[in-house]
């Protein structure tokens, strides 16, 4: 066990001094410590679910669209990238993230403390389709395919009824269980393959709890019928999509996934619900590889190096 550096790159004195040196927070020989926004770092499995450029995306689009967000919550938020982002870009902000994996809630919260956000960012360990009222079944039955015990499908909820929040993020996993290679680690698994909740599941929780004139920030595969499934989710939820953005991650290519930004139906005037703006694709990579001009931008915009 080894504590952190004390040279902490892209610091210098006489600057502040970051948090995470004084944190007294260890790096366990299975775990890796990574920049992540800024000064921020995210603690990490060595060889669990690492961040992906998909939670990049989601934190940069919703804080991009809310950037005056005053409470902010983060749905499925796993070992805390889009979490950690957002509260980087949102300094005044206040957060709840809720995630139900075990492990990931441990490494989250060593985030925190590292990145010392003690004070604004409170992490809830459950299952974000749990009902408002202790006791109260799912909105859905489970599958038998997530073997998950029924028992926990009646604890307590995770989040209050009358708890509203300015900028909603998720980062959905994108296959029901059977329909690709599952990973054997408990962590890659559940980030892929739909173990606790769908992107159904998402826009009803956030719908429950936007706050007026909200706004919900979420990534997922547009091809046809995944994107079906998005818009299917929004409509049960009375959400519209009011604006998505492309992303080819090779240039030439087709888009893979899309960024969402959905807001709550009742929020927005009435001739307005019935569209959605189709924002230009948003290419990472350069058809030779490099990193795109863009996608450069939108990494100095969250504090990584472009």
């Amino acid at each position: 066990m080894r504590h952190a550096d004390s040279h902490f790159k892209g610091w210098a004195k006489p600057g502040p001094i970051p948090p995470g040196l004084a944190s007294g927070v260890a790096v366990e020989p299975h775990e890796t410590l990574d920049a992540i926004s800024g000064h921020f770092r995210l603690f990490q499995l060595r060889d669990g679910h690492r961040f992906s450029t998909d939670d990049i995306l989601t934190a940069w689009y919703g804080t991009s669209w809310c950037p005056t967000a005053r409470t902010a919550l983060d749905l499925g938020s796993g070992i805390g990238t889009v979490g950690m982002i957002c509260a980087w870009r949102l300094p005044g902000a206040r957060f709840v993230t809720v995630e139900a994996q075990a492990d990931s809630v441990v490494l989250a919260k060593k985030s925190v403390r590292f990145n010392g956000l003690t004070e604004r960012y409170e992490i809830r360990e459950g299952d974000f389709r749990h009902g408002e009222e202790r006791g109260q079944p799912c909105p859905r039955d489970p599958a038998p395919s997530e073997k998950l015990a029924d028992s926990a499908f009646r604890a307590p909820a995770v989040l209050r009824a009358d708890e509203k929040f300015d900028l909603i993020t998720g980062s959905p996993p994108y296959f029901p269980p059977g329909t690709g290679v599952e990973s054997e680690h408990p962590q890659k698994l559940a980030c892929r393959f739909e173990l606790r909740g769908t992107v159904v599941d998402y826009s009803a929780t956030a719908a429950r709890h936007l706050a007026l004139g909200g706004f919900f920030a979420c990534v997922f595969p547009t091809e046809p019928a995944q994107l079906a499934r998005v818009e299917q989710g929004a409509r049960d939820a009375g959400l519209v999509i009011v604006r998505r953005r492309p992303v080819v991650f090779r240039e030439s290519e087709p888009p893979l996934v899309a960024l969402f930004g959905l807001m709550r139906a009742t929020d927005l005037p009435e001739w307005f619900r019935g569209q959605t703006w189709v924002e230009p694709d948003l290419i990472i990579r350069t058809r030779d590889g490099k990193i795109h001009p863009e996608y450069s931008a939108v990494k100095l915009a969250i504090g990584f190096p472009p």
